[in-house]
């Protein structure tokens, strides 16, 4: 033991000597650990400071300790009495409806929230105008009630503080703008804007009836004393079983975007980690060159008896020296990254501008990095052990013609292990992260096998005339070639970008131009069953060669399947969705025009006996369920159990009317309710659109119309917002492949100065070993181009089309782009650092050799 630990620490004595001499060679090494570090602790920092935000500012952004939510109903005198028995009790309701300008000239789209004069319990609601919320919006003497609207509603009704709006057969005078809403987030996404108005007003309205989609929410500031939020979570449940109630405390204030969080930020962390990735690639070339460069310095410690291991150890602590450099730069970004990202963020999503430091993204991302390094540092190191003494004198280096010892294979494979174990346990989606490791295993596979193909390819090519085409085509299969390494280099980042330009693409491309084409023109919500055939007769009028489709329209929780609670189970996050909130729920005698079934049977039209749902196969997939099973849905405060009596295909991305459950019509015999229409009219213009909007509106007030295009419009502006903060983490990636490509032309450079100094020596010129790299470098371009495109190209079908369930199509403009950038990339970069090799002075070098 004494031995070891002598020979362990003149090994590191030694390598801090050697460090005096600089970094040369090795900066390329820091830049890639340094960037691809930085990513993963600076998307994890901001997730952290995100999340944490959400759980210390719980009261603030719930506006409640506890919040109780039901739809369709209001709480039966029994349910709010317990409620109030739990402390002071803000009540509001929300739903979504048209805000109307006199005489009915143009109506918009709105949120419509409407609070109690003790709203909120906690933090502050703000106008821009200033002054306290409740008596903005008391009646005035004229009958109208005062409303507060968001900014963005006024512009596009043309409206100014103190005009007046319709809702429903209600009269509102704007009274102020909203500034600041404490509970917005909690309450969760809205496609329109903000219209707050006090209960009494709604009341007025008339919006609320039998079977329109309401929420009604009742938030409690808890009196001293109160158990906490999950005691009375079990205790509401268990004495109203049947409320089917929402209930949700402070520390889980806006679960939703807590969860959505967490999955864009592990995605983009797996962004980062094939940054961190491709960067070990750069790690392996700076090692290998840097070893090259001593060999003189390792000969002669071989020649002086230093044993192999010490010689390892010596270059493998200068590596974690100045890896840790590197993850150290790389950690000082991630924790700057939520201080600097704060101002940006702050409108629209809680995050603190206060200096915190998180410091378990920062040991996550410190980790990621050191095993990084020593995985693609170890075999190099291997190579150099097993040259000897006498080949290290000579000019030689250490392209390997064989795998190193099996100790150098066993420690990879380890810690290869341990990287993918990492990746795994600190996944959201750990079947994502398999895949994603899977792969990128499978890309360094391929992109080996190109490497190998392109320079079989070039050695059985026949002999061409030009000197500077053979002599490309001989650099890239002649021993020592930089072909694997430029592969490798550009392969991995060029194929992330390829896979998220797609991905883009293909969603835009979707929500623009073919979704729009088949989508309804108008969803109509809230038509009443007396409303209908008057309903019916103004939209034929208004659109004679449009298609009316209508269903009645329920809300439903999911509560148990086959008797065992939802909220116990262990669902899959794809299908957690189907169980978060209230579920759209139907009934129908035949299978909806635009679905088939997978599996089962349909119920007769006459059907009469025990409760039957047609549940969605993909949906039913995800949540383990098959035909025969139950589902125990509350609706309207009853638990109905229905049989699964057949599974179906749905088209969700068609935008149609569609259900994860439709259930027999003798389930809700009797149930009040409402319903849901579409219509359909491919040659309506816009100004048909807003004739359509504009008389059923005015005759029908309280009937909520949605214009499809206005809400592809917000999705496309978020999806826009997303490929950004994707296309800035992708562009993390190829920077790293921009470094790894540098380093890999640099590691390649000494061979590269002897060849072109004998060449020149012979009689070659300058511009002929100009083009001569330039075909190279080509060739190389090219090659790691089309993999880009083949790799990218299946992965973002796979997303696209089998996560998506969108149409995938391929992009030539991507496949134009990916092409352009390769080229540049070898070409540009080749031609940089060649030029300095085509300068050398023929006789210095021609001494060493």
């Amino acid at each position: 033991m004494t031995s070891l630990r002598s020979r362990l620490c003149l090994a590191f004595r030694l390598a801090l000597r050697e460090l005096r001499g600089g970094l040369s060679g090795f900066y390329i090494f820091l830049a890639c650990i340094a960037l691809g570090t930085a990513a993963i602790a600076a998307v994890n920092s901001v997730s952290r400071s995100i999340t944490d935000s959400i759980a210390s500012e719980g009261r603030t952004l719930l506006a409640a300790d506890v919040r109780f939510e039901l739809n369709n109903r209001e709480a039966t005198p029994q349910e709010l009495a317990y409620v109030q028995s739990l402390g002071d009790v803000a009540i509001s309701t929300g739903l979504r409806s048209m805000a109307r300008l006199p005489g009915g000239a143009d109506q918009g789209l709105v949120e419509v929230k409407a609070v109690d004069d003790i709203y909120p319990l906690y933090g502050t609601f703000e106008t821009n105008e200033g002054g306290a919320l409740w008596p903005l919006l008391a009646r005035h003497e004229d009958g109208r009630y005062g409303a507060v609207a968001a900014p963005l509603l006024l512009d596009r009704l043309g409206l100014k503080v103190g005009d007046e709006v319709l809702l429903g057969n209600a009269r509102l005078a704007i009274a102020a703008t909203v500034k600041s809403e404490p509970d917005a987030i909690s309450e969760g996404f809205g496609f329109a804007p903000r219209l707050i108005v006090s209960r009494e007003a709604l009341t007025a309205s008339g919006l609320m009836q039998t079977g329109s989609l309401v929420e009604h929410v009742y938030k409690v500031r808890l009196k001293a004393g109160s158990p906490p939020a999950a005691g009375i979570q079990q205790d509401a449940a268990q004495k109203f079983p049947d409320a089917g109630w929402s209930i949700r405390a402070s520390d889980r204030a806006a679960p939703a975007l807590s969860d959505n969080v967490t999955r864009f930020s592990q995605f983009l962390t797996l962004v980062g980690l094939t940054a961190l990735i491709v960067g070990g690639v750069g790690v392996a070339n700076a090692v290998r060159a840097f070893l090259d460069s001593k060999r003189t310095t390792i000969a002669t410690f071989k020649c002086l008896g230093a044993p192999a291991f010490v010689v390892v150890a010596i270059y493998l602590f200068q590596i974690l020296l100045i890896a840790l450099a590197g993850i150290g730069i790389g950690l000082v970004v991630g924790a700057l990254a939520p201080m600097a990202v704060a101002p940006f963020l702050a409108g629209f999503l809680p995050i603190s501008a206060a200096p915190a430091i998180y410091p378990g993204p920062l040991a996550l991302a410190a980790l990621f990095g050191l095993l990084t390094t020593l995985a693609f540092a170890i075999l190099p190191l291997g190579h150099a052990r097993e040259v000897p003494a006498t080949a290290l004198f000579r000019e030689q280096g250490f392209e390997p013609t064989r795998l190193p010892s099996w100790p150098y294979l066993l420690a990879t494979g380890i810690i290869l292990a341990a990287l993918a174990a990492l990746v795994i346990l600190t996944a959201f989606d750990r079947f994502v992260a398999a895949v994603f490791l899977a792969a990128v295993a499978f890309g360094f596979v391929l992109l080996r096998l190109v490497a190998v193909l392109v320079a079989a390819i070039a050695r059985r090519s026949p002999r061409v005339n030009s000197p500077a085409l053979r002599l490309a085509i001989g650099n890239i299969h002649r021993p020592g070639a930089l072909t694997s390494s430029v592969v490798l280099s550009l392969g991995l980042g060029l194929a992330l970008l390829v896979t998220l330009t797609l991905i883009d693409g293909n969603l835009r491309r979707e929500l623009t131009g073919n979704l729009p084409e088949r989508a309804p023109n108008f969803f109509f919500v809230d038509i009443q069953g007396s409303e209908v055939e008057g309903f019916r007769r103004i939209v034929s009028q208004q659109a004679p060669e449009g298609k009316i489709t209508e269903v009645p329209m329920l809300r439903g929780r999911i509560l148990a399947f086959n008797g065992q609670d939802v909220t116990k189970m262990d669902v899959p996050p794809n299908g957690r969705w189907v169980l978060r909130g209230d579920r759209g729920i139907t009934y129908s005698e035949a299978l909806p025009e635009n679905a088939k079934l997978t599996a089962g049977e349909w119920w007769a039209p006459d059907y009469d006996g025990e409760p039957l749902v047609s549940f969605s196969a993909e949906e039913a997939g995800e949540l383990g369920l098959k035909i025969g099973d139950t589902v125990t849905v509350n609706v309207l405060g009853r638990s109905l159990t229905a049989r699964i009596a057949n599974l179906r295909q749905v088209e969700w991305e068609s935008l149609s009317i569609n259900f994860v459950m439709v259930f027999s019509p003798n389930t809700f015999k009797g149930a009040p309710h409402a319903w849901l229409a579409t219509l359909t009219d491919a040659t309506a213009t816009p100004a048909q659109e807003a004739a359509i909007l504009k008389a059923v509106t005015n005759a029908y007030p309280t009937i909520t119309s949605v214009r499809v295009k206005d809400a592809l419009e917000i999705v496309d502006k978020l999806v826009g917002q997303l490929a950004t903060a994707i296309r800035a983490a992708a562009a993390v990636a190829l920077v790293a492949s921009v470094l790894v490509l540098a380093g890999a032309l640099a590691a390649g450079n000494r061979a590269r100065t002897h060849d072109a100094v004998i060449l020149k020596t012979l009689g070659a010129t300058r511009a002929m070993l100009i083009r001569a790299f330039s075909y190279e470098y080509m060739i190389l371009g090219l090659a790691t181009a089309v993999f880009a495109l083949f790799a990218g190209g299946v992965s973002a079908w796979y997303v696209v089309s089998r996560i998506m369930k969108l149409p995938s199509v391929f992009l030539a403009d991507v496949a134009v782009t990916t092409l352009v950038i390769a080229l540049v990339m070898t070409v540009g970069i080749g031609l940089a650092g060649t030029w300095r090799v085509l300068g050398q002075k023929a006789a210095p070098v021609l001494r060493e050799l």
